[in-house]
């Protein structure tokens, strides 16, 4: 049996432009500079008040933050301003993979619970995901902490659990689990970066996954 776990923000959810208005907002509430794009997206995938750390410092008001960001995502979200589709062929990839008897499904993301019940419920995926580790359960990644626990939850070994994410701190995490680390390269940290933090493979086009998947699993236990 394989476990495939997905990150959210930016390999199945085009999330970015929602994330850095809730950013902008949040900090022209504190008075304090926004970061330039490139570093804002840095963080994607950290908890909040690690992000929030490693954008404001560790003087900002880092819990005032975290809560005002969040309320801020929510009335973003309430309001419609933003979408967050989804990337190209991500709903496809799930439903096949879902499909498969080899195959259980998992989520691993920085988001909070409500987040994720938000995005399950918007595309229809209840029953979908057998797993799911929040920044509500587990530390931040890069922190193996959310592969241990979906694979305690599941029974899955780490050479067939895959982790598949678009940041670094998703291939860092994998590679502390000793799980099988698949990077995006249309997410928030560049290809090289990725294959550089321990991906196996870096996908260009979701519809590829399943094939790399298997391609992998074939080579037996990492080294």
């Amino acid at each position: 049996m394989k476990l495939v776990v997905f990150d959210i923000d930016g390999t199945l959810v085009d999330s970015k432009a929602m994330i850095l208005a809730a950013q902008e907002r949040t900090f022209a509430l504190h008075g304090i500079p926004m970061p330039d794009e490139r570093r804002a997206l840095s963080i994607v995938g950290l908890s909040l008040p690690l992000a929030f750390r490693v954008l404001a410092g560790e003087d900002a008001p880092i819990e005032a933050l975290c809560e005002d960001y969040k309320r801020v995502f929510r009335d973003l979200r309430l309001a419609g301003d933003h979408d967050e589709p989804l990337f190209p062929g991500a709903a496809d990839i799930i439903a096949a993979l879902a499909a498969r008897d080899d195959v259980r499904l998992g989520i691993a993301t920085g988001k909070t619970r409500p987040g994720v019940t938000h995005l399950v419920e918007k595309h229809g995926w209840d029953g979908v995901f057998v797993t799911t580790q929040t920044a509500d359960d587990a530390p931040s990644k890069p922190h193996p902490g959310m592969l241990l626990r979906a694979m305690a939850e599941t029974g899955a070994r780490p050479e067939d659990t895959f982790m598949i994410g678009d940041t670094t701190f998703d291939m860092e995490m994998a590679v502390k689990a000793g799980c099988r680390p698949v990077g995006v390269a249309w997410g928030n940290h560049d290809a090289a970066d990725l294959t550089a933090a321990g991906a196996e493979r870096v996908l260009a086009a979701m519809e590829h996954l399943a094939e790399h998947i298997d391609a992998l699993a074939e080579r037996g236990p990492l080294a």
